[in-house]
């Protein structure tokens, strides 16, 4: 083997030692670090030498160890020892006292500007030994140790290896380890085998063939460079040893009480921390800990023991990694126990340096949540999935043992019954019947003689053979045609018939003709004919047998039907979640002529564009649009972004910005100002702009809603508060947030449809107890209110001459179960005059004595009762309400409205779709949607016309459903009536008047109309559930006249089975009808299409020009009136859209 110092081109020492500098450096070694060396004399020569470690291959292990020279140095070589400073001098004691004086210190490796011997690119150097013929290379051992005698310890194991073999060529040449300036070792002994310009460095000639070599040795390159790497390694460790007590001592000068090696701490990096127990409150402490984690407390704890270190005074140290996602580690020391060193309260922190940054950090988080969420997700659908099918195993099993059950019980009754005929069963009757041949069996083929003359067929021009077996347990099985027999002896007729398989008793009659044509019968005076067969199978096995095959009926019957419920659990689940769907968009873009994205669904990590046309706005005309965003109800970590001022669209009026979604959005927040400082801001009314972020790994927080109402279906149902108050919590509560209900507990409540009630706790005010209960109403948590005074307890919810009285007791009563029982909902939602004192109430004595985070919801149904209560309520809710856009235009100049339009607002009612559902009504003929709308409504209007007694025909029926009162427009109704018929179309009314005078009017109109129109008109004139169901799916129109109707439900269950509206233009009314004839721009507007007619006026002309146009369209385009019905079916009239007006009206009511 050899390790030479191979050079690309001769090396030439002149050119190499003729600049003088004051130390040299190895610098830029593949497997070290830069190192210091100072050289035994105050000066020295160095010059510019490209490294690298090479070696050819050769066994090491098999070579003659060669001697090291060990003779003092020559006179004039012997360095002298530089004097040191008072630190130095203490450390030099420190060390072995054998030690040569002068090994250079770690200070004098830090006297700075001394000149490097860098790497050249053209250049390579080999380090090995100098070998030479017959010479060995003297080293001095002493000389060259570092501390811990590491360099020497290389020297050791390199000398210590045998050399067969030198070659000397025109580019190589072999020279010492170390550098040699001026002809000298380190030790300052001359090197007499060094070769210059093709000549010793003792003036001696070489030529290329002056080798030393044994041929009998092979080389072997495994243990070369195993040895080399463990060269590297040992350099390595010395160099960084050298390094950290270069660090130590500077620290320790600084009063620094902690370094880190490397000092520049990388992600995904081993680092050693550095520990002065001197300098710490922890100096007499025995154990020391380091406890930290990454990222501000927030990424991979870790808590470590040091150790002592051999550094100089009191250092101590423990390894530790960098995750490659930090970018600031933070930590404290501490004694294991409860002494710390936290830096003053400041903690310690070191900056990592190339990885991410703190906002990069926040995505990965997020991105962690999110794969932390998917697993879970994942998790739990499995766990589901699991639990459902453990669920159908368990029901599957009860299920099989029901049907086996089943199976038993109703063969044991067939065999009672098969037993007793089989006891009174003859083999033949003479001069009736009799069978050819009289022994046979399940499937023989035999004769079966009939004496036409013996009964009621002796006059028939055909015969007959209706039959079955088993006491007809599988109904007719058995029909053939006799022909006349040869037989004498009478009129004989016979036919052949195969035995059934199981038969144990044929049964059959005799007839003049075969099934639904026979009019005659020869049935053995009603007993028919029976006979056993002979030759059956067991009896035991046969009825073993028999329950089997029942149970397996039963089992495929009822499996068909479990089958049947699913799948139309699945189309229902299907039908509402795209109907959701389809609202949710109509949603996002019912502002889009204020605002829309780009896309329109906004996705959390997305980019979005926003578009804004201040031309619909308080901003129109302005120089400048800014936008100003957040997310998550402007309460996101990040806080509101930078205003932005916005850019112009492409070819409109709009004006554009570019928002990135963070991960963890689930809401986007925005509102338009006109400069970057602020100035006119169009925040939509105080409501601000919110789009809806789906995908978000952030869910929004659920809101607590509570209502407070004296109405609620269908438990305490008067109008429709109460359908609002249950379909509203309902549609807020599928939307995950928390609702209950605050009821009085009337002694009529409907209690059948509350789930399980019970009572709960009391609690006194005002002097009385008032006991609080507690059920489950559609879903809903409903508290029941009852004080012992009695003061609900008249038999109705209104009518009594105390109305005010009672309700406002009930109001404080509420307010006071909330503060005693620490509840502090976030929006306590009243309605109506008749809970309208919680606003004043809550304000006055509750939202400032415990329930301070709590806002009031004020909603209008009618403005026609209770006008003074609505307009203090009007002054203390934080928002209001009424229940349709138009409505609350027509009130807005009344004095309990007007001086607070600013936070009134309008919001539609809707509709109940489990309670209205043409597709899982039971009241219903057959189920439909909109696919199958004509042949659902075609049935449900014959069963309407077989109920109420008219004429089963062709005929467009319009149909009336409402109270009868002056504010219903009663008058038109009338009038609608006559016109109708006039027109060749069916009335159906169903409604009654609350005032008598009125509802004598109508029955005696009910009486008129049924004597003369009774193939054509009735009017019922009470409430009939089931009958209200079939009228709006069998009419096809549904007339609702109203002079005004705040918003209005009739309609829009009519569209929700597919009738046509027939409306007033009123109110909701309005808001929801839009004319097939006039409104579709109106409808766009929307998100619609044209759902039906509607008129002005509260004339006859006006009524008449509606049905007119209707009527016609039925008669006259009938597959486009299919095509409206349609329609008006896959419009969403639900609370999907209302319930999100609502909640945006919610956050708001928190703002204030």
């Amino acid at each position: 083997m050899e390790v030479s110092l191979q050079l690309q081109r001769p090396l030439r020492y002149k050119a190499l030692l003729n600049h003088r500098t004051d130390c040299f450096k190895i610098n830029s070694l593949p497997f070290a670090r830069t190192v210091l060396f100072i050289p035994w004399r105050s000066e020295c020569l160095a010059g510019r030498v490209q490294h690298k470690v090479t070696a050819s291959a050769a066994d090491f292990s098999k070579r003659r160890r060669r001697k090291l020279s060990s003779g003092s140095s020559p006179k004039g070589f012997t360095p002298k020892n530089q004097a040191g400073t008072s630190d130095e001098k203490r450390y030099q004691k420190n060390n072995d006292e054998e030690e040569d004086s002068s090994i250079p210190t770690s200070r004098e490796f830090e006297k700075p500007n001394k000149t490097e011997i860098e790497s050249k690119a053209d250049e390579e150097l080999t380090i090995g030994y100098v070998a030479s013929t017959g010479k060995e290379l003297a080293v001095a051992k002493s000389n060259l140790n570092a501390e811990n005698g590491s360099v020497s310890k290389f020297v050791e194991d390199v000398a210590g290896l045998q050399k067969k073999e030198v070659i000397l060529e025109n580019d190589t040449v072999s020279t010492s380890r170390y550098i040699i300036s001026e002809g000298k070792q380190l030790d300052g002994t001359i090197a007499d085998d060094i070769v210059t310009e093709g000549k010793h460095l003792d003036g001696t000639k070489t030529d290329d063939n002056d080798i030393l070599k044994d041929e009998s040795v092979e080389p072997d390159e495994k243990t070369v460079e195993d040895i080399l790497a463990k060269l590297k390694l040992e350099m390595e460790e010395n160099l960084r040893k050298q390094e950290i007590e270069g660090l130590a001592d500077e620290n320790f000068l600084k009063g620094n009480k902690i370094f880190v090696y490397p000092q520049i701490v990388r992600p995904g990096e081993e680092i050693e921390v550095f520990f002065n127990r001197s300098l710490s409150p922890l100096n007499d402490e025995p154990d020391i800990l380091i406890m930290g984690a990454f990222n501000s407390w927030r990424w991979r704890s870790f808590t470590i023991r040091l150790n002592k270190t051999h550094l100089k005074p009191d250092w101590w140290s423990c390894q530790i990694h960098v995750p490659k996602e930090a970018y600031k580690m933070d930590f404290v020391f501490f004694n294991g126990q409860n002494l710390y060193d936290n830096n003053d309260k400041k903690d310690f922190c070191i900056t990592v340096e190339g990885g991410m940054d703190e906002f990069a950090f926040e995505d990965f988080l997020l991105e962690e949540k999110r794969r932390e969420l998917e697993k879970f997700a994942k998790e739990q659908e499995e766990k589901k999935r699991q639990e459902e099918e453990q669920r159908r195993i368990e029901a599957e099993k009860a299920a099989n043992e029901e049907d086996r059950a089943q199976a038993k019980a109703v063969v044991q009754k067939r065999r009672e019954i098969l037993e007793r005929w089989m006891k009174n069963a003859a083999r033949s009757a003479d001069n009736i019947w009799f069978i050819e041949p009289n022994e046979f069996k399940g499937a023989d083929k035999v004769k079966l003689y009939y004496k036409k003359t013996s009964g009621a067929l002796a006059h028939a021009n055909e015969l007959w053979i209706h039959g079955g077996h088993n006491n007809w347990s599988d109904g007719l099985t058995i029909v053939e045609k006799l022909v006349r027999s040869e037989r004498e002896g009478g009129d004989w007729w016979y036919t052949e018939v195969v035995i059934p398989d199981r038969a144990l008793v044929l049964d059959w009659v005799f007839a003049n003709g075969p099934p639904k044509v026979a009019t005659i019968y020869d049935n053995n005076n009603r007993q028919d004919f029976h006979t056993i067969v002979p030759k059956n199978i067991p009896e035991e096995l046969f009825w073993v047998e028999e329950e089997h095959q029942v149970f397996r009926k039963l089992q495929a019957e009822r499996k068909l039907r479990e089958e049947a419920i699913r799948a139309k659990a699945e189309k229902t689940a299907r039908l509402k979640a795209e109907l959701k769907e389809r609202t949710l968009k109509r949603f996002l873009l019912s502002q889009k002529h204020i605002v829309y994205t780009e896309p329109l669904d906004v996705h959390a990590g997305s980019t979005v564009t926003v578009f804004y046309n201040p031309a619909n706005t308080v901003l129109n005309g302005k120089q400048e649009v800014w936008f100003r965003c957040s997310f998550n109800r402007w309460t996101h970590r990040m806080g509101p972004l930078p205003p932005q001022r916005m850019l112009p669209a492409d070819n409109s009026s709009h004006v554009k910005a570019i928002v990135k979604v963070p991960l963890d959005a689930y809401m986007m927040d925005f509102v338009f100002s006109e400069r970057e400082d602020g100035g006119i801001f169009d925040n939509k009314e105080g409501m601000d702009y919110h789009i809806p972020v789906l995908g978000g790994i952030v869910k929004e927080p659920p809101m607590h809603i509570v209502h407070i109402a004296v109405e609620m279906a269908p438990i305490a149902k008067v109008g429709g508060l109460g359908d609002v108050v249950t379909s509203l919590s309902r549609a807020v509560q599928d939307l995950n947030h928390n609702v209950n209900i605050i009821l009085p507990k009337y002694d009529c409540l409907n209690l059948s449809h509350v789930k399980d009630l019970h009572y709960q706790r009391s609690y006194s005010w005002g002097g009385t107890e008032v006991k609080v209960w507690f059920g489950k109403v559609e879903g809903l948590s409903v508290y029941f209110l009852e004080p012992q005074n009695g003061i609900v307890w008249k038999g109705c919810v209104y009518g009594c001459n105390n109305d005010a009285e009672r309700f406002g007791f009930f109001c404080h009563a509420a307010l006071e179960f909330l503060h005693q029982g620490g509840l502090q909902p976030d929006i306590i939602h009243c309605h109506d005059w008749s809970t309208a004192p919680v606003a004043w109430l809550f304000k006055d004595n509750y939202m400032h004595y415990g329930l301070s985070k709590t806002r009031v919801v004020f909603t209008i149904h009618n403005l026609e009762f209770g006008s003074h209560f609505i307009g203090k309520a009007m002054q203390y809710a934080d928002k209001a309400t009424t229940v349709s856009y138009t409505y609350a235009k027509e009130v807005a100049g009344n004095p309990a409205v007007a001086p607070n339009l600013h936070k009134f607002h309008g919001i539609l009612n809707g509709i109940d779709l489990d309670i209205w559902d043409p597709y899982n009504d039971k009241f219903l003929p057959i189920p439909y949607t909109s696919e199958n709308v004509v042949e659902g409504k075609r049935a449900a209007k014959e069963a309407l016309q077989q109920r109420l007694g008219l004429k089963k025909s062709d005929l467009p029926v319009v149909g009336i459903i409402s109270r009868l009162t002056h504010q219903k427009g009663i008058h038109l109704m009338k009038h609608a009536i006559w016109h109708t018929l006039e027109r060749n179309g069916q009335v159906v009314l169903l409604g009654s008047a609350p005032d008598p005078r009125i509802q004598n009017d109508f029955v005696n109109l009910a009486n008129q109309l049924h004597s003369t129109h009774g193939d054509r008109a009735r009017l019922v004139l009470t409430y009939d559930e089931p009958l209200s169901h079939l009228r709006y799916a069998g009419a096809d129109f549904i007339l609702v006249p109203s002079i005004f109707e705040p918003c209005g439900l009739t309609q829009l269950t009519a569209m929700r089975y597919g009738s046509i509206p027939v409306v007033r233009k009123t109110g909701g009314l309005y808001d929801t009808v839009f004319d097939v004839d006039h409104d579709k721009a109106r409808a766009e507007a929307q998100g619609l299409e044209p759902n039906g007619f509607n008129f002005d006026g509260a004339d006859s002309a006006g009524v008449d020009y509606a049905l007119n146009r209707a009527i016609s369209a039925w008669y006259d385009g009938r597959d486009w009136f299919y095509t409206l019905c349609k329609r008006v079916m896959e419009q969403d009239w639900s609370w999907n859209r209302p319930a999100l007006d609502y909640m945006e009206l919610y956050h708001a009511a928190k703002k204030y």
